[in-house]
């Protein structure tokens, strides 16, 4: 009995062994002959894979006997996909090149969900600007990412100030607090540091935007009620990279760039600097500014270290200086008289380090430590009134990372630190402000069929005073075959009371009363649905998505005004926004056509009479036709419809349309673009007069389209 125990044990020993094979992979760009970081190798139907290491190496291992077929992607490239026989193949070392990718929709590889995952295969759903349509952008303002937002579906950058041209994200309808904007999946954009955020990022450093809309709080904590916006940035390579850009536009911008990146043995590095120059400029002749003058520089090394085949250390710094002067143009041509009198100037320095570890303790085990630390400056200054502070934000993240056959399981944990100190010497209020919030997550992506995964997961976070929150989510993917797909998604979130929102950014904090121990923390509830499809028609590639959400707010905090103060108060009703995107795109080399559509219904139940939020437009049409012959030549026209807003006293915005053209010429390593925005001239004073006060005492309008006109621009790029 022992002798067939101990046979039937050898046999079942030798049968695991002799099916749990491995394989290596080395992925390659197939004309340079370098080696590919980050690229990703999978076996198809399954959650078994690799990323590559510094040297283009990903091992697979635990493979099953049989015919394996494997995957193999890389943002900008072709995707490709090869079988082998196991255990033939069991062992060995492979190469695998992979060509540049210059039309059709290739495989995207996402990060923001926390796990490193094409988009197809991500049950939660994320948007991705690739670089390709980052550099079409930078086009149009090289000197911030608010143009690369603005003409996304579903996003809407809502300007907070008639003459300094601050501006805010808002996501489904919702106020710009609600969404969390992260730079390499660091936090430090928030509280009186978002005032200017959008306006002080430049794209030149980054090769993919990613966005996830709907409740993302169980991934990144609070203030992601609406979603995540993740600016990722460029990683050096073993080929030398400089970009430089040279840009005039003729409503007065001057912009100069460089992005360099590089590699050698063990040490990488990439540096972005940028100078921004704006002159005044009054487009109605109303003597009041359109687009402020303007002074900004941003300085940013990064180096990386890569100590050995399993670890990495990258050390960053940002420092972004801006000075923006607004209002009455004699004012700042001139000085104060006694016929001109009103200003707005923001002084603002943000300076932002951040620190990350990465061990890969082994192909299925890796550990990431992050920390950042950040210090944001900034000056206000109206007549007769003058605000300051200085924002201090730590944030510490540690995750783990395991995978097994078909999970991959992220736990971890993280501290955020966020401190306000009011300038003393220029109000005598008391509106400084700590939080520290300590918060443990942990988040399963499980490929439970090769049509099914999901990736659910849950956060507690502790908020101080405010308590405890408890956030889960889930997210599912369904594939029906290989041309239809959905997604669902739900989950909780939260915002802390903050006293920093477009509201009081409008007023320049001017009589605001900082939040009190009265006051709870809004919650939220939302999901979302899409529905996926694509397919290909001849040589024409179709994709459509069409994507549902919903969001409800319970105890909005709302502004209110009483003679000459505010104050935020808790609402007993909800905020409530709901409505659909509408996703289409057609590809038929060498020419592009995009269609996106919004329908966005956002109501404040706490109002009396007309519940629909102010500044929100119902529905919104993007159109986009693109012809594009990889690195020759680049043509494109853009035309947007907005429908009516409504306004706070009660009355509508006319609806409107905006058209734009861009071309773009490569000659060798150097382009040359031309770009046309606003070809329609759409800007708020041709409807009526944004001020509606006098010189000296004046009373601007919401700002609910455009202020500064048709705006004409071109430059020269050059790559080396």
């Amino acid at each position: 009995m022992k002798q067939v125990i101990l046979c039937l044990m050898a046999f079942i020993y030798t049968h695991l062994v002799f099916s749990q094979n491995s394989v290596t992979f080395i992925i390659k760009d197939a004309h340079e002959k370098e080696g590919l970081i980050g690229a990703t190798a999978l076996i198809v139907g399954t959650g078994n894979g690799a990323t590559t290491n510094e040297g283009g190496s990903a091992e697979i291992k635990n493979i099953p006997n049989g015919k394996q077929t494997f995957e193999f992607s890389y943002v900008g490239y072709e995707k490709q996909t090869k079988t082998f026989d196991f255990p033939n193949d069991n062992g060995k070392t492979i190469e695998i090149l992979l060509e540049e990718s210059e039309e059709g929709l290739e495989e995207v590889v996402v990060t923001t969900s926390r796990s490193s995952r094409t988009i197809a295969n991500t049950p939660t759903r994320i948007e991705a600007i690739s670089l390709e349509e980052i550099e079409e952008k930078s086009n149009m303002r090289p000197s911030n990412v608010s143009m690369l937002l603005h003409e996304s579906t579903g996003i809407q950058v809502q300007q907070t100030s008639a003459t300094s041209a601050n501006s805010s994200i808002r996501i489904q309808g919702l106020d710009g607090r609600y969404t969390q904007l992260l730079k390499d999946g660091f936090a430090n954009f928030g509280g009186f540091a978002s005032g200017l955020s959008i306006l002080d990022l430049p794209p030149l450093d980054l090769r993919q935007v990613e966005i996830i809309k709907g409740p993302a709080s169980t991934l990144y904590g609070g203030g992601a009620i609406a979603g995540v916006v993740n600016f990722i940035t460029k990683e050096p390579t073993n080929k030398r990279e400089i970009n430089l850009l040279l840009n005039q536009s003729n409503i007065g911008a001057s912009d100069f760039g460089t992005f360099i990146s590089g590699k050698s043995g063990k040490i990488g590095y990439t540096f972005l600097g940028t100078a921004n120059y704006h002159k005044a400029y009054d487009v109605d002749k109303d003597d009041f500014t359109e687009v402020p003058k303007t002074l900004a520089f941003t300085f940013a090394p990064k180096i990386w270290f890569y100590v050995n085949d399993k670890n990495t250390l990258s050390v960053s710094n940002q420092t972004i200086t801006q000075n923006r002067q607004g209002g009455d143009v004699n004012v700042i041509k001139s000085g104060v008289s006694s016929a001109h009198t009103f200003f707005e100037t923001n002084k603002s320095i943000r300076n932002f380090t951040a620190i990350e570890f990465q061990s890969q303790f082994s192909e299925t085990k890796r550990l990431i430590a992050k920390q950042s630390f950040s210090i944001f400056d900034r000056t206000i200054d109206i007549p007769n009134y003058r605000f300051g502070g200085i924002q201090y934000n730590a944030y510490t993240d540690v995750s783990f990372i395991q995978k097994y056959t078909k999970h991959a399981l992220i736990t971890g944990a993280n501290v955020v630190y966020d401190r306000f100190n009011e300038n003393k010497a220029l109000s005598n209020q008391k509106r400084d402000f700590n939080l520290a919030t300590v918060g443990i997550y942990a988040q399963d992506t499980w490929d439970a069929t090769e049509k099914l995964a999901f990736e659910n997961g849950l956060r507690v976070d502790y908020a101080g005073r405010f308590g405890v929150f408890v956030l889960p989510r889930i997210s599912a993917l369904y594939k029906w075959n290989s041309a239809w797909s959905t997604r669902l998604s739900t989950g909780l979130g939260y915002k802390t009371p903050t006293m920093f929102t477009e509201q009081t950014e409008s007023l320049a904090y001017q009589n605001v009363q900082n939040v009190g121990d009265n006051l709870n923390a809004e919650k939220s509830v939302g999901g979302t649905f899409d529905i996926n499809y694509k397919t290909n028609i001849s040589d024409m590639i179709i994709a459509v998505n069409q994507m549902f959400f919903y969001t409800q707010i319970n105890k909005p905090l709302i502004l209110q005004e009483n003679l000459n103060n505010a104050f935020f108060t808790n609402a007993d009703k909800p905020v409530q926004s709901k409505g659909f995107e509408t996703n289409v795109k057609f590809i038929l080399d060498p020419f592009k056509f995009f269609i996106g559509f919004t329908y966005t219904d956002a109501k404040g139940k706490y109002l009396l009479d007309n519940q629909t939020l102010a500044l929100i437009p119902k529905n919104k049409l993007n159109l986009t036709l693109m012809y594009e012959v990889h690195k020759n030549i680049k043509a494109g026209i853009e035309a947007y419809f907005t429908d009516n807003q409504r306004l706070s006293n009660g009355t509508n915005s006319p609806t409107f349309w905006e058209m734009g053209i861009i071309v773009e010429k490569t000659f060798g390593k150097a382009s040359i673009y031309i770009n046309a925005e606003n070809l329609t001239d759409v800007r708020q004073s041709r409807f009526k007069n944004v001020n509606e006060g006098t010189h000296t005492v004046p009373k601007f309008s919401e700002i609910w389209t455009h202020t500064e006109g048709r705006v004409f621009s071109g430059g020269i790029k050059y790559k080396f």
